[in-house]
């Protein structure tokens, strides 16, 4: 292995660019003197740094201001990063519906679509409506679909590196789908696959109840829920992908599946069946005695399954989506829970990103994939013009 020193010019190249473009990413616009400053480069580097980063598109020369601007002189050479040099993409698959959203290469979004579809719709069915969202997508933003330059995916289930579902009962014929290759011949980028809680989890740090806390717990509330988790600010996946399935407690003895919990006869509800969900707590809410009681029991198990993640990884806030974000005092019974077990209770708070949260943290993943692109220093910087 060849050994690398301080004066490898190469590596200094690399290390030089990351650091320019970082600082034009951070700002509107930036003159050389205002990058020389910024970065503590000479100037004589950043002149060569940005005219590589402009023959890459990666940067391009801006007026910078504002139409009424008065002029004295011969203004400074203004640069900005060139956002709309690629696209991203961040897509969920969900038991009933599909969605994407769109956004540059500074995570501005650009758009967002989304397509109801059938809990019973096989797999091949659910790509395709995926498919034929995004499609819709980018021909009413106007963007080719060669100028993607990643995707990230928040889907149901358990699943690999790889981005194959290893266990996914919440979609029929989704346990072993190689999803991510799948989607990678779609769309012939990388795809970056992940558990939706997860991604959930992603995007409210990212633009959520999660902004500034880097130890936090998302729970994905359903029928079978699960928890995405941040440590550290980084995403916890656990060894084979499966940590937060809160939603397998039952398996431990922990009282009786969520759909036997919410039925108010003597038949449980059909795990997908959202909209009889639906009906039990809106009876609740009028005042129905056996759905009242149906609402109370799920809320308790829900209560329980999350304090038992909380007290293994001491977290400083809980954030609850999905469905039970909805529910009526699912707040205060939580906070109290926590309160009996735990020696620094974690904030609690609703999601503020709702049913958007799977696909904008996909589409984080999707960016945080590029921007270890655009800021590596082993390798080449490029863009598609």
């Amino acid at each position: 292995m060849g050994r690398l020193t301080g004066g490898d010019p190469s590596l200094l190249r690399r290390i030089n660019s990351a650091v320019v473009l970082h600082a034009l990413r951070a700002t509107d616009f930036a003159t050389l003197t205002e990058i020389t400053g910024v970065t503590g480069l000479s100037r004589p580097t950043v002149e060569g740094v940005v005219e590589g980063l402009m023959e890459a598109g990666l940067v391009v020369e801006t007026d910078g201001t504002a139409p009424s601007a008065r002029r004295q002189g011969r203004p400074a050479r203004k640069f900005r990063f060139r956002a709309e040099a690629g696209h991203l993409l961040g897509l969920e698959i969900g038991p009933h519906r599909v969605a994407a959203v769109l956004s540059a290469l500074d995570g501005r979004i650009l758009g967002s679509a989304s397509k109801d579809v059938s809990e019973t719709a096989p797999a091949d069915e659910r790509l395709e409506k995926l498919r034929g969202t995004v499609a819709d997508l980018l021909r009413r933003a106007g963007v080719a679909r060669d100028s993607l330059r990643a995707v990230g995916v928040g889907s149901p289930g358990i699943v690999e590196a790889d981005g194959t579902v290893r266990l996914g009962t919440a979609l029929p014929e989704w346990t072993g789908l190689p999803l991510g290759d799948r989607l990678r011949r779609s769309f012939r980028c990388p795809v970056i696959v992940e558990n939706d809680a997860n991604t959930a989890a992603v995007a409210e740090h990212w633009k959520g109840a999660g902004v500034d806390t880097d130890d936090m717990v998302m729970v994905l509330a359903g029928l079978s829920p699960g928890a995405g988790s941040l440590i550290g600010g980084r995403l916890h996946r656990g060894f084979g992908g499966a940590a937060g399935e809160i939603g397998a407690l039952h398996l431990l003895g922990r009282e009786v599946r969520p759909e036997t919990l919410l039925s108010t006869t003597d038949e449980p509800l059909h795990p997908l069946d959202e909209q009889a969900v639906a009906k039990v707590f809106a009876l609740a809410r009028e005042g129905d005695e056996r759905a009242g009681a149906a609402v109370e029991r799920f809320i308790q198990r829900l209560v329980h399954d999350v304090a038992a993640l909380v007290l293994a990884l001491d977290p400083e806030l809980v954030v609850v989506g999905g469905w039970a974000a909805g529910l009526d005092g699912v707040l205060d019974p939580l906070r109290q829970e926590l309160e009996r077990y735990c020696l620094r209770p974690p904030r609690v708070a609703l999601s503020m990103l709702g049913e958007a949260a799977v696909a904008t943290g996909a589409l984080r993943l999707a960016l945080d994939h590029v921007e270890a692109q655009l800021f590596a220093t082993e390798g080449t910087v490029s863009a598609r013009r």
